[in-house]
């Protein structure tokens, strides 16, 4: 019971800080998300420099994913400044490089790889949030920050990871079959199921009380992206921590792991989306 209410006050701080920030503004929510990733790029090094053997300059790394968060965002609203982002970005990456010079690693292709691994997975997925949630108003000349997108990919995430955890320990014993045994053996077919079609029921509420928005069918193909895309994103996380011998990435959370475990279906979510985004 103790587990249960620390795991629900952990869980409603983090929703709300999430939606609160997202709703707020654009300004809130690249701060939010800005830290975020810099966060997770720091438990990311952590855990890679504890259980496979690398020296990551954890510091640095996440400072390049915090700027690169920022250079997509001030794009975005057409700031002059993205520009200068961009190349302060890429001078971290290469100091990282050069510095192993310095720093007598006898890994170094393996601290470079997973560097750039984690601007690339961890990093960019937020950066690539406020194509989802910034646009051009043509009517009024200026940039329109719309939040409804953004929010609702995270909705669809937890009304799937919820809904496919309650659907898989009701029905497991009736339909047993396991989605992906080697990485995730909890995981149900039929969890994954419930928690596709709870996933589309909200996206037909979204779509009823936000009518001005997307059309119905584009709800529906939005969330069924993220339900598949959120899906992986959960396995492969799965994938890494059992390739390092691990059950969580930290316990920033208590109650639910690491930063690393509480966005693991956004990190493939997201990327996913965008590019669904751009296609209609």
């Amino acid at each position: 019971m103790k587990n249960l209410i620390t795991r629900a006050l952990t869980g409603f701080i983090y929703v709300t800080l999430l939606a609160g920030c997202t709703i707020y503004g654009p300004v809130s929510a690249f701060f939010f998300f800005g830290i975020v990733a810099a966060a997770t790029i720091y438990e990311f090094g952590t855990v890679m420099n504890a259980h496979a053997g690398a020296s990551l300059p954890r510091a640095v790394n996440s400072l390049a994913g915090f700027i690169l968060v920022a250079a997509v965002w001030l794009f975005c609203i057409g700031s002059d400044s993205a520009l200068r982002m961009t190349g302060l970005w890429a001078l971290l990456l290469l100091y990282i490089m050069v510095s192993e010079l310095y720093r007598g690693s006898q890994d170094s292709l393996r601290n470079w790889s997973l560097c750039l691994a984690s601007q690339l997975y961890v990093a960019l997925p937020f950066a690539l949030l406020p194509l989802l949630s910034i646009n051009t108003d043509e009517q009024a000349g200026r940039m329109a920050y719309t939040w409804i997108y953004p929010m609702a990919l995270f909705v669809f995430l937890w009304v799937n990871d919820t809904f496919a955890y309650l659907s898989g320990l009701t029905l497991h014993n009736i339909f047993p079959w396991k989605l992906f045994p080697s990485v995730s053996p909890k995981k149900t077919w039929v969890g994954s199921t419930g928690g596709c079609v709870f996933t589309l029921l909200a996206a037909v509420g979204i779509w009823y009380v936000q009518p001005g928005t997307l059309s119905l069918l584009q709800w529906l193909g939005f969330a069924a992206i993220v339900v598949v895309s959120g899906t992986y994103g959960d396995l492969v996380e799965s994938h890494l921590k059992r390739q390092l011998g691990i059950k969580d990435s930290s316990h920033i959370l208590p109650g639910h792991g690491g930063l690393l475990d509480r966005f693991d279906s956004a990190l493939l979510a997201i990327p996913a989306v965008t590019v669904y985004f751009l296609m209609l």
